[in-house]
């Protein structure tokens, strides 16, 4: 049987006749709300007889696939002997510039519905009937056509061989994609231990639509054991496209290199790196008008050859986008976004399944399809999942925006006054609580203004006048957006923050528990999978991830020999604020054992800059003759780089990196070998005592019972699982960590040790140094 297609009208005609610029205006949160009002109220108004919302649909069949057509009209009437299709555009346009510049796409439209109707109902004549409501003015224009079926049939004919071409192409790559699916087996020789266990965990959660979460250490292969069973599923049908989503560039490059690797075994599937828009963009100074930026300009007369370029390709990362969106001249983002629909696998951060203000909703914004989400590093989804769904405010530039636009727009000047009002006592009250303040109660009496702020924003906005002050003023105007749609969600799991420095205030709708619409957002696939290194324990990720009782759970132990790693806790040392001064000296002298039990490259992490930069001044001012290494506050790309270059395996002395514990180093590095040769943890890993978390904190001691273990001792530990982690990366690795806090050797931290850790504690008045010296002496014997 030949393969069922499906395109609907609106679709069709968009990808056949589209051309010209690329226009990025603005349609307002409300535009879809307005549309189908203006819709109804036209359709209200129609004489008896009117047929609204008509639903056809033809199939059309070819060599390859039988392809249907589909469309709701917005009505269907007879006019004396003729029978008009009518069309409903909605619009902030002027109606006098609509009919002298009639628009392609909506006559194309309308004409696409008469053929389909003509064809059901044998009609050799039909009108179309584009009925225009412009939306600030409440006028209505009706324009009208007269075609014969003859004229339907040649215009459909043109409309369809386009989109004919592409399909085939489309289908013909699916097959020959599922050959290749169907011929490969594993890329490597075998599998490494534990890795076909994980492969076919994914696999099976994919076959039944389950969720699955997986802690898999380092040497597993993650990346490999969670792609190579979604490409099978593929290939078998299980699913319609495959999400790779992840944190960070570390992340792309893995799913990247796992899925070259596949293709050198004779694999054909097409990838697609989704990139942000501010980082791929070659004109970030331009704004997105055909005037300003020339890839704009004329997009649409290009993408077509652009489309069929990079449909020739099968791995469409950062690097090609840019070099075929040169080449033909068309904006890179838009034109990854146009290509997403037609890959097989996408790679992209989180906020583009999850994030409600960006996430892809030309994917996930109707119906869900059959996708797989593979959810790598999933331990960072937590707080990233929370700022998601939070929203901030600030006073500052609603101040700086009113003095620009003061002259320009009274409405608005006025409005935002109102705004500051509000905010001028609440900055006040915020100072005498000592510069931040919490409720779990919406600031019900500000919302009023933000609305009338946001309507005003709105009405000048969909205008798309030029103005110095709107790029500002739109900016403010998605905050706002954003605050009033977290506003509409708030409930128990939100709290209401207050900071200020003296000058601005900070207003936060934190999201404590972002369960609920993670669950929400995960329905947007058809299975999900969560993998990392550290989800530890799984009650607590499931709990977050909004998971139920049908969750599969599976820890996989290292496959490197747990021989090859000292682990040395030493529980002496306290590292709890109050006791950090007196316990400084003795601090540095046990990093400094750790680093003399070999030459080599060692990190030391530590819970803040300011304990870092505390400890590293007396390690300088001790021990001189050691080099050090400190992660700066504000670290670019560039010099974090050149900060890992420093450790060469063929330094020949001693170097010690000093760093942040759950910063850019903590996570997402790869020194293999003699590039690092152990590590210094200091303190459980607790994130810094502060509002935010003390809310969390007591959100779950209230719901969970267990308050402080999901606002600190459970995220703690995961950083510093992440950290020890750095230091074994192959088999053929040897390194010691040091853990230094009181803390470790409680029940509380030894019920979360991974089952492959065995660690040692040095004996009272027994110093460090005497177990990494037996280590290093067994390791250099053998």
């Amino acid at each position: 049987m030949k393969p069922r297609l499906s395109v609907a009208v609106r679709t069709l005609v968009a990808f056949s006749l589209q051309t010209g610029d690329l226009v990025s205006t603005f349609a307002g949160s409300q535009r879809s709300l307005d549309g189908i009002r203006a819709h109804q109220k036209i359709q209200r108004s129609r004489p008896a007889g009117y047929q609204p919302e008509f639903t056809l649909r033809h199939d059309i069949e070819t060599a390859d696939f039988i392809l249907e057509i589909s469309g709701r009209m917005d009505g269907v009437f007879s006019d004396g002997s003729r029978v008009v299709i009518d069309e409903i555009k909605s619009t902030h346009k002027d109606l006098d510039t609509l009919e002298k510049r009639p628009d392609p796409l909506h006559w194309g439209q309308v004409q696409a519905y008469a053929w389909l109707y003509a064809r059901h109902h044998d009609l050799d004549v039909v009108d179309t009937q584009l009925t225009y409501y412009q939306l600030a003015t409440k006028e209505t224009r009706e324009l009208r056509r007269t075609h014969t079926a003859h004229e339907l049939d040649r215009f459909m004919t043109t409309l369809l061989e386009d989109y004919i071409d592409w399909a085939t192409r489309l289908e013909r790559w699916r097959r020959q994609r599922d050959r290749s699916i169907q011929g490969i087996g594993f890329p490597f020789e075998d599998f490494r231990e534990g890795q076909r266990h994980m492969a076919v965990t994914v696999y099976r959660s994919i076959q039944t639509d389950r969720r699955a979460m997986i802690q898999a250490p380092t040497g597993i292969g993650k990346t490999m054991a969670a792609l190579f069973p979604s490409a099978k599923a593929l290939g078998e049908n299980l699913t319609s496209k495959i999400f790779y989503l992840t944190a960070r560039t570390t992340g792309r490059q893995a799913a990247e290199k796992a899925l070259s690797v596949m293709r050198s075994q004779g694999l054909q599937l097409k990838s697609l790196t989704l990139t942000a828009k501010d980082k791929i963009c070659p004109h970030p100074d331009a704004t997105c008008t055909p005037e300003d930026c020339p890839r704009a300009h004329g997009h649409y007369d290009r993408i077509k050859k652009a489309r069929i370029a990079a449909f020739g390709r099968d791995a469409l990362d950062r690097d090609t986008i840019s070099r075929l969106a040169e080449e033909y001249t068309v904006c890179p983002f838009e034109f990854s976004l146009d290509m997403a629909l037609w890959v097989d696998a996408v790679i992209g951060d989180y906020n583009y399944a999850f994030d409600p203000r960006v996430y892809l909703r030309r994917f996930f914004s109707e119906d869900n399809g059959a996708y797989i989400f593979l959810v790598d590093e999933a331990h960072n989804l937590v707080d990233r999942s929370r700022e998601m769904f939070s929203a901030l405010l600030r006073k500052q530039p609603f101040l700086d925006l009113r003095r620009a636009l003061r002259e320009d727009h009274r409405p608005l000047f006025r409005a935002m006054g109102h705004i500051n009002t509000w905010m001028v006592p609440a900055r006040r009250d915020c100072l005498t609580a000592g510069g931040e303040s919490a409720c779990r109660a919406l600031p019900d009496d500000l919302l009023p203004h933000l609305q009338r702020f946001h309507h005003l924003a709105e009405t000048w906005l969909v205008k798309n006048k030029p103005a110095s002050w709107k790029e500002d003023l739109l900016q403010l105007y998605f905050d706002v957006s954003s605050f009033l749609r977290v506003a509409e969600r708030y409930d128990d799991n939100y709290s209401t923050l207050s900071s200020s420095d003296g000058k601005d205030l900070q207003v936060k709708l934190f999201c404590l528990d972002p369960a609920d619409q993670l669950a929400e957002a995960l329905r947007r696939s058809r299975s999900t999978v969560f993998f990392s290194a550290t989800l530890t324990p799984f009650s607590y990720f499931n709990d977050l991830f909004g998971g139920d009782e049908k969750t599969v759970f599976l820890r996989l132990r290292s496959p490197f020999p747990p021989e090859n790693l000292c682990l040395v806790i030493d529980g002496r040392i306290s590292t709890y604020y109050r006791e950090r001064e007196q316990t400084k000296y003795r601090l540095a002298d046990a990093i400094t054992q750790l680093v003399r039990g070999k030459t080599g490259n060692y990190l030391a992490f530590f819970p803040s800059y300011a304990y870092l930069e505390m400890i590293h001044d007396v390690f300088s001012d001790v021990y001189p003759e050691i080099p050090t290494i400190v992660q700066a506050r504000d670290m670019d790309e560039q010099a974090r780089e050149a900060f890992l270059e420093r450790f060469s395996k063929d330094n020949p002395q001693t170097l010690v990196g000093f760093v942040v514990m759950g910063g850019i180093f903590g996570e997402g590095i790869d020194l293999v070998g003699r590039r690092l040769s152990g590590a210094v943890i200091v303190g459980v890993g607790l994130p810094g005592i502060c509002m935010e978390r003390d809310l969390i904190k007591d959100h779950f001691e209230t719901k969970r019972q267990a308050g402080f273990d999901f606002a600190y001792r459970y995220p703690g530990f995961n950083r510093v699982l992440q950290a020890v982690g750095r230091v074994i990366r192959t088999a053929r690795d040897q390194g010691s960590v040091l853990l230094v806090d009181n803390r470790f050797a409680t029940g509380r931290y030894r019920s979360l040790y991974p089952d492959e850790w065995q660690p040692v504690s040095p004996r009272p008045n027994t110093p460090v140094a005497h177990i990494l010296e037996h280590f290093w002496m067994k390791e250099r014997a053998s």
